[in-house]
């Protein structure tokens, strides 16, 4: 089982930027594939972006895609996400998940593991 602490949320205005960490204790970042998810007031729990074990391959949904990175720091058993060119559709709670390599990795149910989530919100 990994522990997973997320945190680096906050209030920003649109075009701002925020960096989201995730803290794993109980595995390594390097043995398991990691991802962020994001859940609105209303909405389903939905998915942001991900990156493997290896760490040489890294998805996103379309609508991030060129705004966010995601990324890890082995030596700090951390993974970020880097947010930039921020708008009012990504205010949500932000999630950080593990779960052992398999498959894509853009559904909840295929991860095991889940942070207690932080709030992003940004104003128009």
């Amino acid at each position: 089982q990994v522990q997973l602490v997320e945190s680096g949320g906050g209030l920003v205005q649109a075009g701002g930027s925020l960096r989201l960490s995730c803290a794993a204790s109980g595995r390594t970042v390097s043995s398991i594939d990691m991802g962020w998810f994001r859940q609105a007031p209303g909405k389903e729990r939905e998915f942001v972006a991900a990156i493997r074990w290896s760490g040489s391959i890294t998805y996103y949904r379309d609508s991030v895609k060129g705004r966010f990175t995601i990324s890890r720091d082995n030596a700090k058993n951390t993974v970020y996400l880097q947010m930039n060119d921020l708008k009012a559709e990504d205010t949500a709670v932000y999630y950080c998940a593990a779960r052992n390599p398999s498959g894509l990795g853009r559904r909840t149910d295929e991860y095991d593991d889940w942070g207690q989530g932080t709030q992003v919100t940004v104003s128009s």
